[in-house]
C-alpha cells in the first residue's frame, strides 16, 4: 500500500468515524463544518484531484467558511492536491499549527483478553456522553453539536467506560470500526488517575474489542507536543504512519 493511499484511506475513515454536520464536495476538496467544534470537523480537506483554478477556488472557499463565522482551517498531508498547496496557503499568510501524528498498529499475534472490568456499548448512552463532557471539561455550547456528530456515525462504534470504586469515572474512549480498521477517538483519563495505567488498560480493551470484532488494523491521531500520549502509544506497537497539520488563517 503507498503512502498516498494509505493517507487517503485513513482520511476518509477518520472523516466517517467523525461526522460533521454538514459535509460539501467542490472540485475535489470536501469542506466540512459542525458549528465550530472542533477542527477536524470544521476544516477544508484536499484529498482528491482539484481541476478549478486555485486561487478562485480559494477565495470561493473563504467566503463560504467567513459567511458561517468560521475560521478558515486547511487540513493539510504530504497527499493534497495541488501538491503546492502548502507553499500557496502559507504565502497568504495561513499559520502553521496543530501538528498531528497518524499511528497504526495491526493487530495480529495475541492479544489478551483484558482481566479488568470496562464497561462497553455499541450505542452512545448517557453514562458515557456526559463522563466524557466532563472529563474533558466541555463546554455547553459544544455539547449538543458533539450529541449529533456521535448520533450520526454510521459504522460500527464501541462506547468504553472504565469505572473505580463508587462508580467513579476512570476514563472513557470510543473506537469505530470500519474496512477492518478500528479507529481509537476520545481518549481520556481522569486527572485524578493519570499516570497509572489506566489509559493502557484502556486501550488495549479497545484493541482487543476491534480484533473480536474483525478489525485487522487500529490507528488513531495523537498531536506531537502530547508526549505521554506517544510514548503510550508506541508501547502498545503503534507506529507513526504519516502526519497532518493546519493552515490556519485568523
Amino acid at each position: 500500500m503507498s503512502d498516498e493511499f494509505l493517507i487517503r484511506k485513513i482520511e476518509e475513515l477518520s472523516m466517517n468515524a467523525l461526522p460533521a454536520l454538514e459535509t460539501v464536495f467542490y472540485d475535489g476538496w470536501v469542506l466540512r463544518t459542525s458549528n465550530g467544534y472542533t477542527k477536524r470537523a470544521n476544516s477544508i480537506h484536499p484529498i482528491y484531484p482539484s481541476t478549478v483554478d486555485i486561487h478562485h477556488k480559494m477565495k470561493i472557499i473563504e467566503q463560504k467558511y467567513l459567511a458561517r463565522n468560521l475560521r478558515i482551517l486547511y487540513k493539510m498531508t504530504d497527499a493534497v492536491f495541488p501538491r503546492d498547496l502548502d507553499s500557496i496557503l502559507e504565502k497568504h499568510n495561513y499559520s502553521k499549527g496543530a501538528e498531528t501524528s497518524v499511528q497504526v498498529v495491526e493487530l495480529k499475534g495475541l492479544i489478551e483478553k483484558p482481566t479488568w472490568i470496562v464497561e462497553h456499548d455499541q450505542e452512545m448512552n448517557e453514562e458515557w456522553f456526559s463522563s466524557f463532557c466532563l472529563l474533558n471539561k466541555m463546554a455547553h455550547e459544544h455539547q449538543s453539536t458533539l450529541r449529533e456528530m456521535l448520533e450520526s456515525i454510521s459504522t460500527t462504534t464501541c462506547f468504553m467506560l472504565m469505572k473505580g470504586e463508587n462508580n467513579e469515572i476512570i476514563a472513557c474512549g470510543l473506537g469505530v470500526l470500519e474496512q477492518n480498521y478500528l479507529g481509537l477517538f476520545d481518549i481520556v483519563t481522569n486527572e485524578k488517575y493519570r499516570n497509572r495505567g489506566y489509559g493502557t488498560k484502556l486501550v488495549k480493551s479497545m484493541l482487543y474489542w476491534g480484533k473480536e470484532n474483525g478489525a485487522k488494523y487500529a490507528y488513531l491521531q495523537v498531536v506531537l507536543n502530547n508526549l505521554p500520549a506517544l510514548h503510550l502509544y508506541s508501547k502498545l506497537g503503534f507506529e507513526e504512519k504519516y502526519t497532518y497539520w493546519y493552515r490556519i488563517k485568523e
